[in-house]
């Protein structure tokens, strides 16, 4: 039987405030409708082989995200705050603009406060002054990479950061980040919660690596891919007009593939894909080593693209954390680089190996057509979200729709590649490498 989820969204309150946006509730007349709290998708259908019928609660299935008829904040009385955390990102600004945009235009929100770099910007050791937005200051801001208002890791204090919320008096908080970002949004959230104040946290999610659970896809993850493919090509290049040409790319990914695997995809060019969920043995007759040996020997080049993550069971760990909590890795990139100039000198096989890191390029880059209409559509409906009351809620789409999921279930675990999924078995096609090159 299929795992259940409860997908319940918390709400501050009834609402009751008609919404200054005019819409339909009249199905088939050709005009845009609002969105009912009734309106849900089935995330995942479980069939009773007794009865023959399909069976979900009401708690299983997705709410459907979108303009509400009635809100629970009066528009002219709200003061919304908007936060940006983490590692960069394409689309940052995007989401950024969006949201001020539907604030300002949709809802007639004319308070809307930057916090500069991050959590950190709401505590007061770090002194950092708060951006005053309107759609004037954010008009191109997407048209550029990073974000406007900075970012940080840490900044963790969460009664302090409770304090700061209280203090200017916000009523809306759009946090704009991944894992850690999202779990001190729900700690802030639940900590203002027990002060009995009323705030709306609502998270648009921000993980290039597209590793949050119940996320289809993040921002920024198709226009890294984008650009992860001009690095492969360049690699693809150098490898095959040398002797014996290794192209060696290292990618975005420190607990996912998928970043490794959707390049491995769009590029053709790539004939080993190494990823963190699958494990690799370097030596042995169907390690790593062997494999890049016999394919030179076959085709005089190979081009290896690996995750951040991949291969740490192959490096010394560095037992250290960055801000954020999460665990820093050793330099996969570097390692594999030494081994195998290591190795092909060990065997006497020349070789020309070219080393790429394209990661911090990738991160700041503006976000590409696809993603920049995916940050739009995040952001807008973030706010009717937040208009509405909803609370603890992370903007998501699944399965094609835009939904509301809470963030308790979408930092309960990281998403991650399914060895036994199809989108792996076409990565192992197009590559045409090994399926375990493991020695046992």
């Amino acid at each position: 039987m299929s795992e259940k989820f409860d997908f319940t969204i918390p709400t501050l309150g009834e609402a009751k405030i008609p919404s200054p946006i005019k819409m339909s509730k009249v199905r088939g007349d050709s005009r845009v409708n609002y969105v009912s709290d009734e309106e849900r998708y089935i995330y995942e259908t479980i069939a009773n082989l007794d009865t023959g019928k399909l069976e979900f609660s009401k708690e299983e299935c997705i709410e459907k995200a979108g303009p509400r008829e009635s809100l629970y904040f009066n528009p002219g009385h709200v003061h919304a705050g908007i936060v940006t955390c983490g590692g960069l990102c394409p689309g940052l600004n995007n989401v950024i603009r969006a949201v001020v945009r539907a604030l300002w235009y949709r809802y007639g929100v004319r308070r809307i406060t930057g916090i500069q770099n991050g959590y950190r910007g709401f505590l007061p050791e770090y002194n950092l002054p708060t951006v005053e937005l309107n759609p004037e200051v954010v008009e191109d801001i997407h048209q550029k990479g990073g974000t406007m208002l900075g970012s940080s890791r840490g900044g963790s204090n969460i009664s302090e950061i409770a304090d700061a919320v209280v203090r200017m008096n916000l009523n809306v908080l759009f946090t704009i980040g991944g894992d850690g970002t999202t779990k001190g949004a729900l700690a802030i959230a639940e900590e203002l919660e027990s002060r009995n104040y009323k705030i709306s946290v609502v998270g648009v999610p921000k993980t290039i690596d597209n590793d949050l659970s119940f996320i289809q896809k993040s921002f920024g993850f198709e226009t890294a891919v984008s650009l992860a493919e001009g690095a492969v090509q360049s690699a693809y290049v150098e490898a095959n007009d040398a002797i014996n040409g290794i192209g060696l790319v290292k990618l975005m990914g420190r607990e996912s593939g998928f970043i490794a695997a959707h390049t491995a995809l769009a590029m053709s060019a790539v004939n080993i894909c190494l990823i963190p969920e699958i494990s690799f043995d370097l030596e042995g007759p169907k390690g790593l080593f062997s494999y890049i040996e016999k394919r030179l020997k076959q085709k005089k080049s190979v081009v290896i693209v690996v995750a951040e993550g991949a291969g740490q069971e192959h490096l010394e760990a560095t037992n250290t954390t960055d801000l954020s909590g999460n665990k820093k890795l050793s330099d996969i990139g570097q390692f594999l680089s030494l081994k195998i100039k290591e190795y092909f000198k060990e065997t006497g096989l020349e070789i020309h190996l070219k080393y790429i890191d394209p990661s911090y390029m990738i991160r700041s880059a503006p976000a590409a057509a696809t993603d920049s209409i995916y940050c739009l559509r995040l952001g807008t409906n973030a706010v009717h979200a937040a208009m509405a009351g909803k609370t603890k809620v992370l903007m998501s789409q699944l399965n094609d729709h835009f939904v509301h999921v809470p963030m308790k279930m979408a930092v309960s675990r990281r998403n991650s590649i399914d060895p036994e999924s199809s989108l792996w078995t076409t990565v192992l096609e197009a590559t045409r490498q090994p399926e375990h090159m493991k020695n046992d």
